[in-house]
């Protein structure tokens, strides 16, 4: 039986409020049914307390970029308090703080009403690989939903959570969007931190977003990415466009739909839909890549990171999961740097269809399979759910995924987008031109802040940034000509070297972003002698950033050898 998808049951959280709408989640719960969609619900209580301290930070003025939305986790994503299981009981731990990207969203309003049912240790395109109960599609239960972030597309899909956090390693932001009618963006790789994942193949995995519209989406991506000194992938860099004029679209030589008719019928009114240039580009080199990924030694990478645990509770892993992982063993380190080489030569092959195509445009899966037929060839099946994904963060792509029609027999079909290596922007607009969405606003003036004392990351007064929905961009250093001073008040005094005066030296900052409003309402609260100018960083960035007053450091102890507040704090506790 086929079943027609709900409406979200939040509607305008400006207008009803963040308690209205964390309510009208939980009373949406019964469209769930049996579907085995949460490992972990979030107490109604718990998140209605959450929803009346966002509204609270409102009416302080803080400006929150997603106030009051309910948002599920993908149970290999740490939320503090929380169980984080992976998808398998006995793995099971409870973290004291949550995940970097999960705070991030916390801090811009939205509430966290559960955690959610996955393919174990995030091995799966399906949706099957579950103690928990194998996740079925929104729109027929004998189908599958796609893995391996099968509860969290579900979350959006019934309508049980404005967006929902995945994860994509070979795809599963991506698959289970096109099979449930929804949104899946797969960041660039390292735009957002995976500090507090339990990492699948730790060097390719994102945290994914899924939605009901392009455009929530891309807000949430906005909120959660950032520079996290962390995460040793995590990275930023200028945002990739497209060319103006017409859009050119790469499209893959030959397709393969797997004898699925419905699927090519509508792959093709999505490329008339789309109205650009289509450029035919030869699919065998990412192809080639797309078979490193669980044919070659990256799955050595999931080995690595569960083996202890594999040989001492192996019994209580699903099989499917632990003969894939187990399969790592048999690579060398001779094949995994032959795969490194191999990796490099098809990145070089593939880039100069950058330069002919602002976008690559493929199905979301080559076809869509029911249950039963996975679960009785489950590697087989799962290997060509992964035709179109498996290659993109191995060559260091962005890629969205977006509803693009229905099969005659009323399953949905997606297509995705990919694009270069920071183009998640760029994309998300095209995703939402081609639903029809509104065009995003252009953000309001932003403005770069440096901090180097009790503002802080983990410091007493960086609530006093994260209210205003401030973000960190990155921690850095100032340039070579800084001095520091403990101004003996609980608060380092920064300046510039005078020429002529003592030698300075770079001093650690971290360098956060908010917009002008708020920058605004933060600076008037600033009391002297500290105030805000123009601080020059290392790499010759100019931002804003705390200085003090010459007159204030007078007989103040120069601390600049420290090299930062922190550093000069820990001496302090270990020196008394």
């Amino acid at each position: 039986m086929v079943h027609k998808m709900p409406d979200s049951p939040v509607q305008d959280v400006a207008r009803t409020g963040p308690v209205a709408a964390i309510e009208a989640a939980y009373l949406a719960e019964a469209r769930a049914g049996d579907n085995p969609v949460w490992i972990h619900r979030v107490p109604r209580s718990t998140a209605l307390a959450h929803a009346q301290d966002v509204a609270r930070r409102q009416r302080y003025g803080a400006p929150l970029a997603l106030a009051g939305l309910p948002f599920a986790v993908k149970d290999n994503i740490d939320v503090a308090g929380l169980p984080t299981t992976a998808g398998c009981p006995a793995y099971a731990y409870t973290p004291r703080r949550g995940a970097f990207a999960v705070q991030r969203l916390l801090d811009a309003g939205a509430v966290c009403v559960g955690k959610t049912n996955m393919d174990q240790f995030a091995t799966g395109l399906a949706g099957v690989r579950s103690p928990h109960g194998a996740c079925r599609n929104a729109f027929d239960p004998a189908y599958i939903s796609g893995g391996s972030s099968s509860g969290s597309a579900l979350a959006v899909a019934l309508g049980l959570a404005e967006f929902a956090l995945g994860t994509d390693t070979a795809g599963s932001g991506r698959v289970p969007a096109a099979f449930n009618n929804i949104v899946g963006l797969k960041p660039t790789r390292g735009l957002v931190s995976t500090a507090g994942v339990v990492p699948a193949c730790r060097s390719l995995d994102c945290i994914s977003v899924f939605a009901k519209t392009a455009n929530l989406a891309s807000r949430v991506l906005e909120a959660m990415q950032g520079y996290d000194a962390e995460d040793p992938y995590s990275r930023t860099g200028p945002p990739v466009a497209f060319g103006g004029g017409k859009l050119r679209m790469a499209v893959p030589s030959p397709l393969e739909f797997y004898g699925d008719a419905e699927y090519a019928r509508l792959f093709a009114l999505a490329l008339e839909r789309l109205g650009g240039e289509r450029v035919a580009v030869d699919f065998a080199p990412f192809l080639a890549a797309q078979r490193l990924l669980y044919e070659g030694p990256w799955v050595s990478e999931r080995t690595a990171q569960l083996e202890q645990f594999m040989e001492e509770h192996g019994a209580d892993m699903h099989p499917v999961t632990r003969e894939v992982i187990a399969g790592g063993r048999r690579y060398t380190a001779i094949d995994t740097f032959r795969a490194q080489y191999r990796l490099a030569a098809l990145r070089r092959e593939t880039e100069p269809m950058w330069g002919t195509a602002d976008v690559m445009v493929v199905p979301g899966a080559p076809t869509i399979y029911r249950r039963a037929e996975v679960e009785a060839d489950p590697i087989a099946l799962n290997a060509r759910l992964g035709y179109y994904t498996n290659f993109v963060n191995l060559l260091d792509l962005a890629a969205i995924t977006v509803p693009a029609g229905f099969r005659a027999d009323g399953l949905p079909f997606g297509i995705t987008l990919i694009g270069p290596a920071f183009s998640d922007r760029a994309l998300a607009a095209l995703a939402a031109r081609f639903l029809g969405e509104p065009a995003m606003p252009v953000p309001g003036a932003l403005v770069r802040l440096a901090v180097v004392g009790a503002h802080l990351s983990g410091m007493p007064l960086n609530r006093q940034l994260t209210e205003r929905g401030a973000r960190l961009v990155r921690a850095a250093r100032t340039g070579a000509d800084y001095r520091l001073f403990d101004l003996a008040d609980g608060r380092p005094g920064l300046l510039r070297a005078q020429p002529g005066h003592a030698q300075g030296a770079g001093i650690e900052i971290e360098v956060w972003e908010m917009g002008a409003a708020a920058f605004g309402s933060f600076v008037a609260q600033i009391p002297p002698p500290l105030g805000i100018g123009t601080v020059v960083l290392e790499d010759g960035e100019q931002v804003k950033g705390f200085l003090c007053e010459h007159h204030a450091v007078a007989g103040k102890k120069d601390i600049t050898s420290s090299g930062g507040w922190r550093n000069y704090l820990a001496h302090q506790r270990r020196n008394p």
